[in-house]
């Protein structure tokens, strides 16, 4: 009889534990983004992560000011099984060969009516008891900024990479006299997109805890350690962006309204094959057509030029659906050497207001830069004002300043010092 209870109280014990322990990982959802809504200053999507077998969670919200909660709102979000990163091959923090194991609920919600210009806060949880998180709504009207950052390729094994990364924006931060209003990424944030641990690590970090972030898929987020299971499926169910983008890429290709500035984001990786470019050349016109803007940027991962001699790359893909429809300045990266242009409009330097200019901002890891093979261009120099890296272990970023008057996109290195800067004027009509 002794020992039958012994075993009864033990079981329940192991039990007791065993919910406990279920209970803490429910309330500690894991790899949470802010994302942009199609219209930053008042909506924004939030991803997170929790437990399969859990009870559901939410997220709860209100502005930075109400440090009581006392007029927190409960958000419902959507809700679905994800399973893409499970059992992908990868690598642990201490270098071993290991299989993912993550198999999750995804969840999504929109918040929307925000005011504009407004810094909130939220948890995410059964119960509002989580840990803090912020984001800031941009304002519409009057100046704001962000950060721009892409290719430090984040790497458990590796945690110099992300640490690079994050005292490049801290840099930034420094320069900039304060927060941003949001940060942008052109893409190869992760090393390998299917190792879920690598995005769940970033995601701890606090630039990702206290941001709106605005970002495109690089061709490390769409891979796996194997290159077996490619696909924007990664970068998508790690981000909450708007679902407005065309057929097969919604939530990968997206567009929001900055304030006075409308940003599309494209997908490099869906734009190989003639028929992909199309798709997606098609969609940007319409975008464009249907929300007039001060400003139109589009973003996406692939350099416009390779920066060690000049030639032309996603360029020529792009240049004259850009003049026709007046994009201001266009967003690359990937060639880890930072490139900016003169205004170009029909191949040619026009003056400012009246062509589209070029930037692709250098790698940030202080790792997988590139040397420039040649001091002198040998293609296209004089289309390109300026170009830059510290060779294989380059460190830099950009701050972009947004005021009633124009647009300056400004390159710093590691220390915080100006190496480039451009200013982009509204369109002038012809």
């Amino acid at each position: 009889m002794k020992l039958k209870s012994y075993l009864n109280k033990t079981f329940i014990a192991l039990s007791a534990a065993i919910m406990a322990s279920a209970t803490v990982w429910a309330e500690a959802p894991c790899t949470a983004i802010v994302n942009p809504g199609a219209d930053a200053t008042t909506s924004v999507r939030i991803n997170w992560h929790s437990d399969l077998n859990g009870p559901d969670t939410y997220c709860y919200f209100t502005t930075a000011d109400d440090t009581d909660w006392s007029d927190a709102q409960r958000i419902e979000p959507t809700r679905e099984e994800c399973t893409v990163y499970d059992n992908m091959y990868s690598k642990t923090p201490t270098g071993q060969d290991f299989y993912e194991s993550a198999r999750f609920t995804r969840n999504v919600a929109s918040l929307e009516k925000l005011q504009p210009g407004t810094r909130y806060m939220y948890r995410l949880g059964e119960k509002s008891d989580g840990e803090i998180r912020y984001f800031s709504t941009l304002p519409d009207n009057g100046t704001w900024t962000a950060a721009i950052i892409s290719d430090f390729h984040s790497y458990t094994p590796l945690p110099s990479r992300k640490q690079a990364a994050m005292k490049m924006l801290d840099k930034l931060k420094e320069v900039n006299g304060g927060d941003f209003d949001m940060i942008l990424h052109v893409g190869d944030i992760t090393a390998w997109g299917g190792s879920y641990s690598f995005w769940k690590d970033l995601y701890n970090e606090s630039y990702f805890r206290n941001y709106m972030w605005a970002g495109v898929n690089g061709n490390h987020d769409d891979m796996d350690r194997t290159s077996t299971f490619n696909g924007n499926h990664f970068f998508k169910n790690a981000n909450a962006n708007p679902l407005n983008g065309y057929e097969g890429q919604e939530g990968v290709c997206y567009y929001t309204q900055l304030g006075d500035l409308l940003l599309i984001c494209l997908n490099s990786e869906a734009m190989r094959s003639p028929e992909g470019l199309t798709a997606a050349q098609n969609w940007v016109k319409e975008v464009i057509a249907n929300n007039p803007s001060k400003y139109t940027a589009v973003m996406e991962h692939y350099q416009w030029f390779y920066g060690d001699q000049g030639s032309t790359s996603q360029f020529s893909r792009w240049n004259e659906l850009f003049d026709k429809y007046e994009v201001n300045f266009a967003l690359g990266g990937n060639n880890h050497i930072y490139v900016s242009t003169h205004p170009i409009k029909d191949g040619q330097v026009v003056e400012p207001g009246k062509g589209t200019v070029y930037i692709q901002t250098p790698s940030s890891d202080n790792e997988r830069g590139r040397n420039v093979r040649s001091k002198e261009l040998t293609d296209n120099a004089e289309l390109i004002k300026e170009r830059w890296t510290e060779g294989a272990a380059t460190v830099g970023a950009m701050l972009m300043k947004v005021t009633p008057a124009n647009i300056e996109i400004s390159l710093y290195n590691r220390n915080g010092e100006l190496i480039d800067s451009n200013v982009i004027m509204p369109r002038i009509p012809n």
